[in-house]
């Protein structure tokens, strides 16, 4: 899709300076340019109806207005992107029907087609607030290790939980952890989302639940108060995202391979 063709749906990049392990990561340059610069165009190469990068300091206001980015100022305060898309959403005052990719700021090297994916998927199913991604999980590193988030679904790809611990859990699992047949057919969350503007707008209202305090997940907070998230897997591979100085390397590997593979 060339970023001329109507795609019926917008992307918000939440762009928050100030990272507890990488201060000011956003505007690092990698392979020529910041990184919120190289975001910026996987979000064109999209074809979106809008995009809008949602910052809260002076500096990222500045990169934008110099590179003829569209900025939002918002709420330093927000706890989480979704929060700081709402607050776009209610700025904006877009329409409850219309549907918001959130794109983060320090993953330079998302595959368009994901984005393109996770939008038309929410634009399909009616019935869902949030669409999201996964994949399936191929080793019981993966399966076990509590930083990968786990999500299990209805017969129809609705989400039913997501955990960071193994699910489903096999009650007759080998002990063997490493063993190929020690897990179940699982899959880890792709955490990219497509939201509809009339969820986004309830969500600053939602009390946060004791599963979203436990898990420490916010997409619970959306499960527990009756919305409907769709999980479709991946139709290609997540990039990578930024999160300490020893991330750039192999951040700025994935720039130059996707932009080789652009042409």
């Amino acid at each position: 899709m060339s970023s001329t063709e109507s795609s019926g749906f917008k992307i918000v990049i939440p762009a928050r300076f100030g990272s507890t392990r990488f201060p000011g990561k956003v505007l690092t340059e990698i392979a020529g340019k910041p990184m919120l610069g190289h975001v910026y165009d996987r979000a064109v190469e999209c074809g979106a109806d809008d995009i809008q990068v949602a910052g809260d300091d002076a500096r990222i206001a500045d990169f934008c207005m110099a590179s003829n980015i569209p900025y939002i100022n918002t709420r330093p305060e927000h706890t989480n992107g979704t929060e700081r898309i709402a607050e776009v959403v209610e700025k904006l005052d877009w329409s409850p029907e219309t549907v918001i990719v959130g794109l983060q700021c320090d993953e330079p090297a998302t595959p368009p087609v994901i984005v393109n994916q996770v939008a038309n998927n929410l634009l399909k199913h009616k019935a869902a607030d949030i669409a999201t991604l996964c994949s399936p999980i191929h080793s019981a590193e993966v399966y076990h290790d509590t930083n990968r988030v786990k999500v299990v679904t209805d017969i129809n790809g609705y989400a039913m939980y997501f955990s960071r611990a193994p699910i489903p859990w096999r009650r007759d699992n080998p002990t063997d952890r490493d063993s190929s047949q020690g897990f179940p057919q699982s899959f880890v969350h792709i955490g990219m989302y497509a939201y509809r503007a009339s969820f986004l707008k309830a969500y600053t209202s939602l009390s946060e639940t004791c599963y979203e305090q436990e898990e420490k997940l916010e997409q619970l907070r959306a499960l527990v108060h009756g919305f409907r998230i769709h999980v479709s897997e991946a139709d290609a591979p997540p990039s990578h995202g930024v999160d300490t100085r020893e991330d750039l390397a192999e951040a700025e590997r994935a720039v130059l391979e996707l932009l080789g593979t652009n042409g």
